[in-house]
């Protein structure tokens, strides 16, 4: 038994990778010593033992190519050369996942059930008063197909940096009036029309939302494009949403689609709380007539529904003319709090402050959507 082992054991490794060497993986097609697969060779008390590694546990291909490094070695160098209980199968542990914003607070969807409401020109005042009221504040213009915030706040002609660490590539935001910011709007040209199919849409809110660069965050809005689609559905999938405001304008026609967006977001699969409903537009104000108010839309047609649905009315944002300039100029109108319209947006943003508050106090953390399909 003695000469049997020593006869053995003087089998190089360099031999039996040699004859390991024209097994090949079926899938990749590559031979499973150049890539790697066999981790290990040894021998315990006299006997060899070939360790093999996986990729994954479900590998189709683990018991056939064992028995053809089994048939090999023994058709190399003896029929007793390696017994098939003598050869392992490794499979690597994943590597964690990395946490996806873990220094951000409250993350907090803006969203509107049609277009034309002035979603994206409250998200951005929004932004910039609750940066005015002191919070640490980033927002992603999730709108793929009309970004608009690189126009609202004057920073259409810059393009954010990156910087690379451990492998990872972060898009470092652009900053402005105390807001971080990252657009699609970034990367592509404005007067180019933005025709994706949804995969490349929901891919470049992923990566605004994983690889941005964001750091320490009390809020994180996400100017969403209107309607319900993929893009809602990968926001939820990829982040754990605090809560969503949705905006509309107070006619019958915006309101209808209000509730279809409410019905979403607070539907089983996804569960996400709304904060509260912000009605913009709410009535016309001439400079000549500051006592005057004129509701071309309809009067108080989101307090009625708010009350309805039993939701909040965050705030009524009136029709100005600054409002529109500032949008416009770069110079969100929310930067002075000297008139009514930059009033209009403090008072949204301490409800907003009190509502999330309010949320986070009575409510469990909401969860990342797995959504799956039978």
């Amino acid at each position: 038994m003695g000469n049997f082992i020593r006869h053995y054991m003087e089998i190089k490794k360099e031999q039996i990778l040699e004859a390991l060497k024209p097994i090949r993986h079926p899938e990749t097609k590559e031979d499973i010593v150049s890539s790697g697969m066999v981790s290990d060779i040894a021998y315990r008390e006299g006997e060899l033992w070939i360790a093999l590694t996986f990729n994954r546990a479900n590998d189709p291909f683990i018991q056939s190519l064992k028995k053809a490094c089994l048939r090999a070695v023994n058709q190399a160098f003896g029929e007793d050369a390696l017994k098939a209980e003598h050869i392992q199968i490794l499979v690597p542990e994943p590597p964690p996942k990395r946490e996806i914003l873990p220094d951000v607070k409250n993350i907090v969807a803006v969203a509107s059930g049609k277009g034309g409401v002035g979603k994206s020109t409250v998200a951005a005042n929004l932004a910039v008063a609750l940066a005015q009221s002191g919070s640490r504040v980033g927002l992603i213009d999730a709108d793929v197909y009309g970004p608009s915030m690189p126009l609202m706040f004057d920073v259409k002609d810059q393009r954010p940096s990156a910087r690379t660490e451990d492998d990872v590539e972060w898009i470092i935001p652009i900053e402005k009036h105390g807001v971080k910011l990252l657009s699609v709007g970034f990367f592509v040209k404005p007067e180019d029309a933005v025709i994706w199919r949804g995969p490349m849409a929901t891919s470049a809110l992923k990566q605004l939302i994983t690889q941005g660069d964001w750091g320490e965050l009390d809020y994180l809005l996400i100017d969403l494009p209107p309607g319900t689609g993929d893009v809602h559905l990968t926001m939820v999938q990829e982040v754990p949403v605090t809560g969503v405001v949705i905006v509309s304008t107070p006619q019958e026609v915006a309101l209808a689609d209000v509730i279809k967006g409410i019905n979403m977001f607070t539907g089983d699969k996804i569960n996400v709380p709304v904060l509260g409903l912000v009605e913009n537009m709410s009535w016309f104000t001439p400079e000549e007539l500051p006592d005057n108010k004129y509701y071309l839309f309809g009067k108080e047609g989101c307090k009625k529904l708010a009350e309805k649905l039993d939701v909040k009315l965050l705030g009524q944002i009136p029709i100005v003319q600054s409002i529109r300039e500032s949008g416009d100029t770069g110079k969100p109108v929310a930067l002075k709090t000297d008139n009514a319209s930059g009033q209009a947006f403090s008072l949204l943003a301490k409800a907003v402050e009190d509502a999330v508050i309010a949320r986070n106090k009575e409510l469990d953390p909401t969860t990342k959507v797995e959504i799956t399909t039978k």
